[in-house]
């Protein structure tokens, strides 16, 4: 695809990305306003994932290894290289609080939904990033799971490979004794990359929700958080050791 067509094709994604999200915004409404219905808000937002994905042509393959049960809460952990992260992380399973930066608070309409249904930290402030575990585990209290990038953000300079993880959340899975599930987002660097064009490129992506790491197995959340990055970083170099064969392939 010529950068004229990736151009285009980012200009319809974008479009395709306010009108659905647009479009379902009343019933986002509905389960903010009615009490105790921020669940199916949260189950929506699933819905709109797979049809954003599905409108704007880029397949999603998702290798589920998890096994997970029905009705219990997890911790779901994923690599972060681009902007395109959070809209993918949609395809997880169940009900899920994301935690995303406070700026998002910010956007118009979209910010009000995400601080209703979700959680806003600002990681600068070190109040906020202990209210937001507060509200994190007052979520997985009440049978939500909780989606969240260990790296903190977009830190990395060389994906695919990841900065350190932040203790955070393996804290709170060794406090609420929960498991952990590592998710990789094998392509996402790939497909929107994190270089100040923001040009989408139509690649198949491809997401991994590896095995549960288990809360008795870890005598310290270093020891978890070491893991979770291993498994992680294991997946993305397995799927991307081919990466320059990767980005000379024909788009999708």
């Amino acid at each position: 695809m010529t950068k004229l067509g990736r151009q285009l094709y980012t200009y319809y994604s974008g479009v395709m990305f306010v009108f659905t999200f647009l479009a379902i915004f009343p019933f986002f409404l509905v389960c903010i306003w009615v009490p105790g219905w921020q669940r199916f808000g949260r189950k929506i937002n699933q819905y709109w994932a797979k049809t954003y994905f599905t409108l704007i042509f880029l397949p999603v393959e998702v290798e589920n290894r998890a096994q997970l049960e029905k009705g219990k809460p997890y911790i779901f952990l994923a690599n972060h290289f681009s902007y395109i992260d959070v809209a993918m992380m949609g395809f997880v399973p169940g009900d899920v609080l994301f935690v995303g930066k406070a700026s998002i608070r910010k956007a118009p309409l979209f910010g009000y939904y995400f601080k209703k249904l979700h959680i806003a930290v600002d990681r600068s402030r070190v109040k906020s990033r202990a209210e937001t575990m507060r509200r994190a585990g007052l979520a997985i209290d009440n049978g939500s799971g909780i989606v969240l990038f260990p790296e903190g953000g977009i830190y990395t300079p060389h994906p695919p490979k990841m900065v350190p993880f932040k203790n955070g959340a393996f804290r709170l899975a060794l406090d609420k004794q929960i498991q952990v599930i590592p998710v990789t987002l094998s392509y996402n660097h790939l497909i929107l990359p994190d270089d100040g064009q923001l040009l989408l490129h139509r690649k198949a992506a491809k997401m991994v929700l590896h095995e549960p790491l288990k809360p008795e197995d870890f005598d310290s959340d270093e020891a978890m958080k070491e893991k979770c990055f291993e498994v992680i970083q294991q997946q993305l170099d397995l799927d991307n050791q081919l990466i320059g064969e990767i980005r000379l392939q024909p788009e999708i």
